[in-house]
């Protein structure tokens, strides 16, 4: 049998700790083998147990006395990079998660979570998997949802502010028609039709025409084999 996964709990309320303990030493495949109260402290013994190979998993609090549990998480990131480390904390927020997780949290849980999602969460964070506090995950699942729709809003009114002409030299533009053919099978100027891109480049938001092809594919202007001259 494998040894159990060794866990280290920060955390300044001893109670917490205590809860956390009891919920961990209750699986068979789990310990705790370490404590702290504070970030200086839980980094200091966090590096003696690593150098004895003593942590697979750290549990951080964030709102500690000396050193906060982000900048604990900095610090032991500029150590050791492969640790895994399940932020556990009060705060719920979207923009909280991101700060943890870019500052190298392996998981965010929050405190109000079933407490049967601690064990769980350390079970995906160490087989190499992220895990979010599934309250969080909703909210953000929810915002990207609504920046699509409202993206796709925009792009939409976009469209619908071009002029007939203007989608005209948008098709030509994006199967590869230069100013000067597109002038030609129009009947207007070259400048005109420098004109009339500038416009539906505003428009659109583009800059490139390999942005301008990509929105014709995406818009249905146009085929991949269109793009591609085949």
């Amino acid at each position: 049998m494998s040894r159990p996964v060794r866990i280290f709990l920060a955390d300044d309320h001893v109670a917490m700790r205590a809860g956390l303990r009891m919920l961990i030493d209750a699986e068979i495949d789990m310990e705790v083998v370490g404590e702290a109260s504070d970030g200086t402290e839980a980094i200091e013994r966090i590096e003696g147990l690593r150098a004895q190979d003593g942590i697979d998993v750290v549990i951080l609090d964030v709102a500690m006395p000396n050193l906060n549990g982000l900048e604990a998480l900095r610090r032991l990131r500029r150590r050791d990079a492969t640790l895994p480390v399940l932020i556990f904390t009060m705060h719920s927020s979207e923009a909280f998660m991101f700060q943890a997780i870019q500052a190298g949290a392996s998981g965010f849980l929050t405190k109000s979570a079933e407490p049967t999602l601690v064990t769980r969460a350390v079970r995906e964070i160490i087989s190499g998997h992220s895990f979010v506090s599934p309250e969080t995950e909703d909210r953000i699942l929810t915002e990207l949802v609504s920046r699509a729709r409202r993206a796709g809003a925009r792009a939409a009114t976009a469209f619908q502010a071009l002029t007939e002409r203007e989608r005209e030299v948008l098709g030509l533009i994006a199967v590869g028609h230069t100013n000067v053919e597109i002038g030609k099978k129009l009947f207007i100027t070259v400048k005109t039709v420098e004109t009339h891109r500038s416009h539906i480049m505003t428009k659109l938001g583009l800059r490139t025409r390999s942005e301008l092809v990509r929105y014709a594919l995406r818009e249905g202007f146009l085929t991949e084999a269109d793009a591609t001259g085949s």
